[in-house]
């Protein structure tokens, strides 16, 4: 059965880091697009960033280039996200997802994505 865990979440002061891991489980997922997306409470869901299956194409939402990481673990079915100099916006629950449909190109878009995890909560304090 098709499963992704996300873990690392928490609280943290703004300024701080966390690194978020998603584990695949499942399906070959090493060949398919992941994504990381998070959720406000009384926000919709957006994509933070994606990355292609060989680690080669990366996408960044504006709001964290620069700050966060998005990397694949060798054997493709781990999935990071760094986070660092966290601000009190980027209070969400994370989401990691999988695009089966795409090795290479990274969608923005979370109709895209066929594969998604339980979430972890990221808090930050000011």
């Amino acid at each position: 059965q098709e499963k992704l865990v996300e873990s690392g979440g928490g609280l943290v002061q703004a300024g701080g880091s966390l690194r978020l891991s998603c584990a695949a489980s499942g399906r070959t997922f090493s060949s398919y697009v992941m994504g990381w997306f998070r959720q406000a409470p009384g926000k919709e869901r957006e994509i933070v960033a994606g990355i292609s299956w060989s680690g080669g194409n990366t996408y960044y939402t504006d709001s964290v280039k620069g700050r966060f990481t998005i990397s694949r673990g060798n054997a493709k079915n781990t999935v990071y996200l760094q986070m660092n100099s966290l601000k009190p916006e980027d209070t969400a629950a994370y989401y990691c997802a999988a695009d089966r449909h795409n090795s290479l190109y990274v969608s923005q878009y979370e109709d895209a994505y066929d594969y998604w995890g339980q979430g972890t909560q990221v808090t930050v304090s000011s």
